[in-house]
């Protein structure tokens, strides 16, 4: 007898679709035969890890979510000051800067309508965590503090013992298969692993740490799957998605574009609030005191002109990117990359924006924001849920995957910029 419908989302940050192979990643190979593949995902731009959970959150892109990157220039009443939107405070600092969190329903409000229940489950920034579900819709488990609908903190000692990486991910996959999966049976189950994300931070792409933390988003990957099909063995009712959210670049340089443009005379000193450079790893957003001034269009030219630099968006071209046209945010730019390869064989070079809340060096890590090919590959598998296996060679990004589970539950998933994927090859 078939059973109420359920989705099952999991994310392996930062997993690269080319870096998935046999030796690495076993499971998702072989769940890659068995399931829908999606040759050509992309990610959104950018392609950071807090402005990607909101647009999966939504099916939006950032124009309509409005959360811009892992960090944003806000106005809290002393001029526009660059933010992180990873620190738990910052979507009650958004909220009360711009009078709202995200400007579009999240998954979890959308259930919460037709009484349904979400939970998610992040080993990620607690911004990548909360953005999934901002307002407090459903439930969302996370080290930095874990709240249950209305925003109602929950006592989760589980959680707050959580640290980023394998034995963090592999801790909180073990709960999420035996509490969330089997014991609560929510209509949508989000877990969001640290890794490859944590480790490629902080080691070469393609080197024995990077290798192993795949290897271990793998084995998380297949005890979910492994739990979702003891729940559902025919995958008629259960939606089971296994993705990434982007993937990275090894870094080349570290550019000190705040230091360039007061160098250039085209911002007034070191921290001036009349442009503010908001770092996207190897993109940036530039916001403005004054958009309308003559300002943006003098930094675009010199932008346009720096080698350095791969591509800059302004006006209408904000909006080609998915990025709004019409706020303090005039100038996005993308880092140029190259195609060359690293002492571990793994493709991919771009600079990276400085960032001056974060002194760490990341010469010779990985590193993601931008339109960069690699940063622009991340993968997606569907499994279960009516889904045909075989490889699907159409665009598809990560605004997809929130009409696709709509669908799914039989909800309505109007007024997204995303569709449902295809359950069949064509």
């Amino acid at each position: 007898m078939k059973g109420e419908p359920r989705a099952v989302i999991i994310i392996c940050d930062s997993l690269r679709r080319d870096l998935i192979g046999p030796d690495d990643a076993p499971f998702l190979c072989e769940l890659k035969e068995r399931g829908a593949w999606f040759a050509a995902h992309r990610s959104v731009f950018p392609s950071t890890t807090r402005a990607s959970a909101a647009s999966i959150a939504t099916g939006c892109y950032p124009a309509r979510h409005g959360l811009l990157g892992n960090t944003m220039a806000l106005d809290e009443g002393d001029g526009l000051v660059c933010r992180s939107a990873g620190h738990p405070d910052f979507p009650e600092r958004m909220r009360r800067a711009t009078g709202r969190t995200l400007h579009v329903p999240t998954l979890a409000e959308r259930l919460r309508w037709h009484g349904e229940t979400s939970i998610s489950c992040a080993n990620v920034s607690p911004g990548a965590a909360y953005f999934q579900d901002p307002d407090g819709h459903g439930y969302v488990y996370h080290a930095a503090g874990s709240y249950g609908p209305g925003r109602r903190p929950i006592d989760d000692p589980a959680s707050a013992a959580l640290t980023k990486g394998i034995a963090g991910d592999r801790a909180m996959t073990e709960r999420f298969c035996a509490e969330i999966l089997e014991e609560r049976a929510p209509s949508l189950a989000i877990l969001w692993l640290s890794e490859p994300d944590y480790t490629g931070h902080h080691a070469p792409l393609g080197s024995p740490q990077h290798r192993a933390a795949i290897a271990a988003a793998d084995g998380c990957v297949r005890q979910v799957w492994q739990t979702v099909r003891r729940l559902d063995p025919a995958g008629d009712d259960v939606l089971f998605i296994a993705g990434s959210d982007h993937g990275m670049e090894t870094v080349a340089q570290a550019v000190d574009l705040d230091a360039l443009l007061v160098a250039a005379a085209l911002k007034e000193g070191p921290g001036s609030g009349d442009v503010v450079v908001a770092p996207q790893g190897t993109a940036a957003t530039l916001y403005f005191a004054e958009p309308e001034g003559e300002q943006v269009a003098r930094i675009v030219r010199f932008l346009t002109a720096e080698t350095w630099v791969g591509d800059v968006f302004y006006g209408e071209r904000l909006a080609a990117v998915g990025l709004p046209r019409h706020t303090a945010m005039r100038i996005a730019v993308t880092l140029a990359g190259e195609e060359r390869t690293n002492p571990h064989g793994v493709t991919g070079y771009a600079p990276i924006v400085q960032d001056p809340a974060d002194s760490e060096s990341k010469i010779g890590f990985g590193q993601h924001g931008g339109l960069g090919r690699n940063e622009q590959r991340p993968f997606l598998v569907v499994e279960g849920g009516g889904f045909a296996p075989g490889q699907r060679q159409q665009p598809t990004s990560l605004v997809d995957i929130a009409p696709t589970v709509l669908r799914h539950l039989s909800i309505g998933r109007d007024d997204m910029d995303g569709a449902a994927l295809p359950r069949v090859a064509g």
